[in-house]
């Protein structure tokens, strides 16, 4: 994926709020890029205009090839529902429906044939194969968390999001989630990009992009630690 331009703008009491300026930003496929930087630094914003959740104030993304800037909340959305999945630090599980059918809900919505088959083969791989029938309620907060990486791979999505997505979670169970994000992007190929707080999680991804006041400050790669173009 490729962003140029990237200007975020916002209105606020005092006036108009720049949220990020002038971002350019290339994501190879089968990359793993940690995007970090200091509270309210723009990184969620810049992962919402990724992922085709928000629309950007000026300048153009592509996503596979798609122009995001050029199409509607509709079309954005049938973009994010062929390509791209999505964990959060709050899981956003919903409550109502158990972890087998949480799983099942992106493949229904798209329509995919055998859905109940594929969700539970995930739930299988995240180690959640006897706990299909129960409800978010019933899970602990690492189980919760399994179920909602279950959800955005079951797709096989060509682009994985995660937003601090061991922010809820304690730090022994937080390091079992990202293992298990990182083995399932080396199983599937999928393309991460991980916003995070935490050195650890950042240098185990190929990339580092650092965002400062709304401005990418700096891009790393991890293994060197020194700029990369």
């Amino acid at each position: 994926m490729r962003a140029v331009g990237i200007g975020k703008e916002v209105s606020s009491p005092e006036g108009k709020l720049t949220i990020l300026a002038d971002i350019d930003l290339q994501i190879d496929a089968g990359e793993t890029v940690a995007i970090v930087g200091a509270s309210g630094a723009g990184k969620s914003t810049l992962l919402a205009l990724l992922a085709g959740l928000d629309e950007p104030s000026r300048g153009r993304i592509w996503l596979n090839d798609v122009d995001l800037t050029a199409l509607d909340e509709d079309g954005r959305a049938a973009v994010r529902a062929r390509h791209v999945g999505f964990v959060f630090q709050s899981f956003h599980l919903v409550p109502s429906l158990t972890a087998l059918e949480n799983v099942m809900l992106p493949l229904e919505l798209a329509d995919r044939p055998n859905a109940r088959e594929a969700a539970a083969e995930v739930l299988a791989k995240v180690g959640l194969a006897r706990r299909q029938a129960h409800y978010p309620r019933q899970l602990s907060g690492g189980e919760q968390q399994r179920v909602a990486i279950a959800r955005a791979f079951v797709t096989r999505p060509a682009l994985l999001f995660a937003d601090e997505p061991t922010g809820n979670l304690d730090a022994a169970t937080g390091e079992r989630i990202i293992e298990l994000l990182f083995e399932l992007n080396r199983d599937l190929q999928t393309t991460l990009v991980v916003v995070t707080h935490d050195p650890a999680i950042a240098r185990r991804c190929a990339r580092i992009v650092h965002i400062e006041a709304g401005r990418l400050s700096a891009t790393l790669d991890s293994a060197s630690a020194v700029p990369v173009a």
